[in-house]
């Protein structure tokens, strides 16, 4: 089962929980199992059927660019971190 952490700004769905483990291959099977154990955290995570723009998704250490698609394994660590905007220096 994949490792899951949850960003702080999530934890008022988790009641408190910051990881947990799901199975999964993808990451929108993840978002499903995440939400079977925490209803209404699908809502928060995504948008349009997407990952809302101000998430990102970690996968041991790599941004997942094929979104929801993109591959989990059992021993994955997975991490939705606030998304950093950039500016112009």
């Amino acid at each position: 089962m994949a490792t899951v952490y949850i960003p702080t700004m999530l934890l008022p769905v988790t009641g408190g929980v910051r990881q947990t483990e799901v199975e999964a291959r993808n990451v929108r099977q993840l978002i499903n199992g995440l939400e079977e154990q925490f209803p209404g955290i699908k809502d928060r995570i995504l948008e349009n059927n997407e990952v809302r723009s101000n998430l990102a998704v970690s996968i041991d250490g790599e941004v997942a660019r094929m979104g929801l698609l993109e591959r989990v394994s059992e021993s994955s660590e997975v991490h939705f971190v606030p998304a950093i905007s950039g500016g112009q220096f």
